[in-house]
C-alpha cells in the first residue's frame, strides 16, 4: 500500500518547541513531529463516527491510547495521559512534549452507533529532532580548488548548495549537491549558501568566498629564494671568518 505523506509546520519558536500538524485521515499516512514539541494529528472528520478507538501498534501487542463513544472521551494509556488531548468536535489528537518513543505505528478503529466495525486505518508517526543553525568551514586545496563543509545537528539532514543564487552543478562542484561537503572548482567566487533541511525544519548560512591562491607558484618562488639565500649566507659567513682570522694574524 502506498504511504501518504502529510506534514505542515505551523509554528516555530514557541516556548515548548515546534508545532507540526498532519492530516492522517487516509490509511497509511506518514506524519512527523518535532522532538520536544507538539504534534496535531487529524484522525477523522467531525462527528463522522459514533465510536472510535485509537491504538499504538498495528499488530501483535497493542496499547489503547483513547476511546470515544457518543461524545464521551476516555484516555486509556496512563503513561501518555498527561500529554494528549483529543478534540471531539474536529477529530484531532494533540500530543504535547513529544518523545522518541512516541514514534511508531498507530491504528484507528471506527464503529457505528450499535458497535459494528466500520473500518480501520493505520498511520506511521516519526518524532525527529529539528536541524540546528548550520556552520561553514572552508580550506584551499592544491590546484586552486576549495573544499567547503556545512555542519548541523538534527535527524536526517539534507543539504543543498547555491552560489550567487544559482544551484551548484557538477560543472562547478565536484561532489554530490546533497552532501554536507563540496569541492569548488578553481577560480570560483561569490556568495555561497548552504541550506539544510529535514521533515521538521530548515535553516541556511551564507559566506562570501574568494578564489584560492595558487600555492604551486609561491612554493616555487620560496625554493628559488632559498637556493640563492642559503649559499650566499654560507659564503658571507666564510668570508667574514676568513677576514677575521687574517686580521688577527697580521696583528700578531
Amino acid at each position: 500500500m502506498e504511504a501518504v505523506l502529510g506534514l505542515l509546520v505551523i509554528s516555530a519558536g514557541v516556548s515548548h518547541g515546534l508545532e507540526t500538524s498532519c492530516d492522517a485521515r487516509e490509511d497509511g499516512s506518514q506524519c512527523y513531529g518535532a522532538l520536544g514539541g507538539t504534534v496535531y494529528l487529524q484522525l477523522t472528520d467531525a462527528t463522522r463516527y459514533d465510536e472510535l478507538s485509537f491504538w499504538k501498534g498495528s499488530t501483535g501487542a497493542k496499547t489503547e491510547i483513547l476511546k470515544t463513544k457518543k461524545d464521551k472521551l476516555v484516555i486509556r494509556d496512563t503513561l501518555i495521559r498527561d500529554r494528549v488531548h483529543f478534540f471531539i468536535n474536529n477529530g484531532t489528537l494533540r500530543i504535547n512534549n513529544t518523545r522518541r518513543n512516541d514514534s511508531g505505528e498507530y491504528l484507528l478503529e471506527t464503529f457505528n452507533s450499535v458497535g459494528v466495525a466500520l473500518g480501520t486505518r493505520g498511520l506511521q508517526l516519526f518524532i525527529e529532532a529539528p536541524v540546528s543553525s548550520p556552520q561553514l568551514s572552508s580550506e584551499c586545496l592544491s590546484h586552486g580548488e576549495m573544499r567547503v563543509s556545512c555542519y548541523s545537528e538534527g535527524d536526517g539532514p539534507q543539504y543543498s548548495w547555491t552560489l550567487d543564487g544559482q544551484t551548484l552543478r557538477d560543472t562547478k562542484a565536484s561532489s554530490d549537491n546533497e552532501t554536507n561537503t563540496i569541492t569548488l572548482k578553481k577560480g570560483l567566487s561569490g556568495n555561497l549558501t548552504c541550506t539544510i533541511r529535514n521533515y521538521i525544519s530548515s535553516d541556511s548560512i551564507s559566506k562570501i568566498i574568494s578564489p584560492c591562491p595558487e600555492p604551486g607558484v609561491s612554493v616555487f618562488v620560496y625554493f628559488q629564494i632559498a637556493e640563492v639565500f642559503i649559499p650566499l649566507t654560507i659564503c658571507l659567513g666564510s668570508y667574514y671568518f676568513y677576514k677575521k682570522e687574517t686580521y688577527h694574524h697580521e696583528e700578531g
